[in-house]
Order: C-alpha cells, then structure tokens, then sequence
C-alpha cells in the first residue's frame, strides 16, 4: 500500500505576488486595527476633547502659532492605544496556537511584520486628518491670526507612528502578551512625571515639548526647533519599523540600509533640537522686546495711533471698538482724548517666560499684549481708562483715591454684562471687596469702598450714570478725591466699607 503525503501547494508565486499579498494583509489588518476597540475609544475621547475645548484657549481669537503647539498632546492618547493594539495584533497567531499555518502561505515573516507596519501607517495618517481638521477650524475663525508651521502639526501623527511601530518592535523582541500593557503603563507614568515640560534641552528627546507658558509671541521670535524634532521623531518610528522587519527575518541590504538612515536621522534630528537659540534669534527677542518700535508697523483710526507686531494688523478694529467705548463714557477733554496704543512683549526668555511689563510713562500711551479675547478685553479696557484719567500708564498704576471709581465705569460700563466683567478683570474674582485690577501692564488697586460704589453705579441706567460723569468730570478726576466724595457725585449711597489703599 502507498501512503501518498500532500504537500503544500502555493498557488501564486509569480513576480509581485508577495507584494500583493502584502498589500491584501495590511488593508486587512489596517480594517482590524481601527476597529479595535481601545483604538476607537482613544479616537472618540481625542474628538471629543477636541471639539469640547475648541475655542476656550483662545476665547475665540487664536494665534495660529500656539494653536499648531496645541495639536500634540491628544494623539498620545492614539498612540497608546494603536500600541497596544498593533502588539496583540502581531502576537495574534502566538496566542491563538496558529503560527504553524502560515507556512503554506506566499508570506514570510518579515512580510507579515511590513503589513504590519503599513497598518500604523494608516492609524497615523488618520490622526494627520484629525490634527489638520483641529488646526483648520481655529484657522477659519473670523479673530485668527499668526502663523501655523507644519513641522509643529507633523508631531502628532509622527507619535501615532513611532507608538504602533514600537508595539511592533516589541512584539517581535518580547513575546510575551503582558509586555505591551506594562509599556503602556510605563510611558503614562513618563509623560505625568517626565520632562517633557522642563525649560531644559532634555525635555526634546520627549514626544511633545511642552510650553508650561501662556504667552503668545510673534512666529518668527518663537524659535522651536519644531521641524528637527519632527526629523528626530521620524527616524524613531523608521528606526522601530526596520529593527522589527529585521528581527521577523527581513535581512535584505535595503533593509540593512534604511536601518543606517534611520539611524542618522535620528542622530542629526536628536542633535539639531538641543543647539538652542541662535544669536540672531536673542537679538530679535532682545529689540522686539527692549525697542518694539523698531518691529512695530502703525496705523490711524479716529485720531489715535496703533502700533503693532505685523501679524496682529487684524486686531487693531477690535482695540479700536475699545478705545472708542471707553472714551465715549469719559467727559472733559478726555471724550475726544487721541491715545496711542503700542503693543509689547516680553520675549527674552522665549516661551518659557512669562516676564511683567513695565508701565509707560510717555502721556496717553497703551500697553496691549499679544493675547485677545476673554479676560483680555477688560484688562485692556481698564489700561484705557486709567491713562485717559490720570495721563500716563506710571500714574494710574499708583492710583490711590476715589478717581478709581470713574475708571472702572470707563472700563466697564459700556460692556453688556458689566458685573461679569467686573469679576473677570480683578485677580481674585470677586465683585466684592477690596481686590487688585488686572491690565497688561502693572495692577491698580481698587478699596472695599471704591467697590461698592462701582456696584451702586453699574446698577443704575448706562445714560444716567454717564451724564453725571461727564456733568462732574473735574471732580471726578481730581487727585486725592475720596471714594465718599465720588458717590456724592453720582448721586449713589456714601460706602460703608474701608477705603485705605495698600502701600
């Protein structure tokens, strides 16, 4: 009797047969991969997030050159998740016993692993789609303005990449299932405690460089090294993806010699980020900061002057809607009072610092910063109408008397909700109380009886309270006028709360 043994028959193995069953493994195994389910619920939880918070950090006026920052933190959330997932993925024919059963088919390894790959490819091209929408849609708000950079936008799909392909590694290195999860835990704890928002040069060998800072500076004063990075972050997930290929089996001289490039990328990458600043960049920092006049590009409406950074050209109607309101509650000379407003900033120290403005001294001169929006616009309202009632930005800084009421109601009572704006432009949030005012520049102090009486004022019709203004304007802004003296003024109930001023 003849035993007759069947041997695997490969029904194609023609010529870029292999390639096509690499391309038919990876669509299948990219349909896996974003259907899993902790690669769907990172992709909800970063949509939602990102539609939840669209706006709020910029109340509606963004920079384009923080909101391209601000596109990097959220993938991570993916990029767990697609590493985990890929890992179980790859370790699929382990776990399940069927590893004996690819031998019959057209695919070694090392291919099985470059489908692999090219499934990551597609979870970080999606997040590229998620980023590009996110930085689109501040982009499109009437109040944008600034510049974005790619390089910056490219962070969040490089770490998508660099995350699945690690998985990858990993499963090809460690075999066993439990090692993913323990990286994943691994790298929460790095990103909650790691660098990556230190001032120094390490925090570039992180994912995300994070700016622990809310200040907002011209692009071309920024000065990260946003597209090194992206070069470095690169030849990471190159290095990852090749190393696996190479560990499956792949032992190809392209292989071999894309392992080489990666590496250089990685090394010219990792290198270039840490050089630090320029010295023309200091020097740029140092003028726009100590001379912005020298940067500053001007412009006319309704007799005053403003002079700004160029990439702010757009806000000047909005300072200008301000100034116009405030002046229009002020009486005296003041009603018809041509200011100039000139932007400043402090860019010494980068993003990393968050340096206080000095007050101007030159006459009927204000400060506006860099930010719009929110608490913003009080804060600059009330610049206004201290320089339009005591001369100067020095002067209305050591305000210490009753004139502080007729300020606040320059500042305030034109808003449609001026008790809300109230509470936002004092340091503490109150509409009580004594409390320090918020302006781009130095505080003013305001007295438990300032307050009340700004209360009483902003209870009371608009037009009202605006003719005795204007009607007792002289006395208003006297120097030394008590808060008493000003209620008396304006027809309101004398204060009974404390109206000594700090020293």
């Amino acid at each position: 009797m003849t035993t007759v043994v069947e041997r695997p028959v490969v029904s194609d193995v023609r010529p870029g047969a292999s390639g096509a069953a690499v391309a038919a493994l990876a669509l299948f195994e990219t349909r896996r991969l974003l259907t899993r389910l902790p690669v769907v619920i990172a992709f909800l939880v970063y949509l939602g997030w990102t539609v939840w918070r669209g706006g709020k950090d910029w109340d509606g006026y963004p920079a384009l050159q923080d909101v391209d920052r601000a596109t990097q933190s959220a993938p991570m959330l993916v990029g767990l998740a697609v590493l985990l997932s890929v890992n179980l993925a790859a370790l699929r024919s382990r776990r399940h016993g069927t590893e004996h059963h690819f031998a019959v088919l057209v695919l070694p390894p090392w291919r099985r692993t470059v489908a692999h790959a090219l499934s990551v490819v597609a979870a970080a091209l999606l997040t590229a789609v998620c980023v590009a929408a996110q930085f689109g849609r501040e982009a499109l708000r009437p109040g944008a303005i600034g510049h974005g950079s790619v390089a910056e936008l490219l962070v969040g799909p490089l770490i998508v990449l660099l995350s699945g392909l690690v998985g990858l590694l990993m499963a090809g290195l460690v075999r066993a299932a439990i090692a993913a999860p323990l990286t994943v835990v691994f790298f929460l704890f790095l990103l909650l405690f790691g660098t990556g928002t230190s001032d120094g040069d390490t925090r570039w060998f992180m994912p995300v460089a994070v700016e622990a800072t809310a200040s907002t500076l011209p692009s071309d004063l920024i000065g990260r090294p946003a597209a090194w990075h992206a070069l470095y972050l690169a030849g990471l997930a190159l290095c990852a993806g090749l190393v696996a290929v190479l560990a499956a089996g792949g032992r190809k001289p392209v292989v071999m010699a894309g392992i080489a490039g990666a590496v250089a990328m990685t090394l010219v990458g990792g290198v270039a980020q840490t050089g630090g600043d320029s010295p023309e960049l200091v020097k740029a920092r140092e003028r726009a900061t100590v001379n912005p006049d020298e940067m500053h590009s001007c412009v006319r409406r309704d007799g005053s002057t403003y002079c700004v950074f160029p990439e702010w050209g757009p806000r000047v109607a909005d300072w200008a809607g301000v100034v116009d309101r405030v002046r229009s509650l002020a009486g005296g000379s003041a009603h018809e009072q041509k200011v100039v407003v000139r932007q400043r900033i402090e860019a010494r120290y980068g993003l990393s610092g968050d340096g206080a403005l000095t007050p101007l001294e030159r006459p009927h001169e204000v400060t506006v910063g860099t930010r719009w929006g929110g608490n913003r616009v009080p804060e600059f309202s009330a610049a206004v109408a201290g320089v339009l009632v005591a001369g100067n930005e020095k002067a209305s800084t050591s305000m210490c008397d009753g004139r502080m009421v007729t300020v606040m109601w320059l500042a305030l009572g034109w808003e449609s909700d001026p008790v809300a704006a109230l509470r936002r432009v004092r340091l503490d949030d109150s509409v009580t109380g004594s409390a320090l005012v918020l302006q781009p520049t130095d505080g003013m102090y305001m007295t438990d009886a300032q307050t009340e009486v700004l209360r009483e004022l902003l209870d009371r019709p608009r037009g009202e309270v605006t003719a005795r203004v204007k009607s007792h304007w002289a006395e208003l802004t006297e120097p030394k006028v008590t808060a008493a003296r000003a209620a008396r003024l304006l027809g309101v109930k004398a204060p009974e709360g404390d109206d000594k001023c700090l020293d």
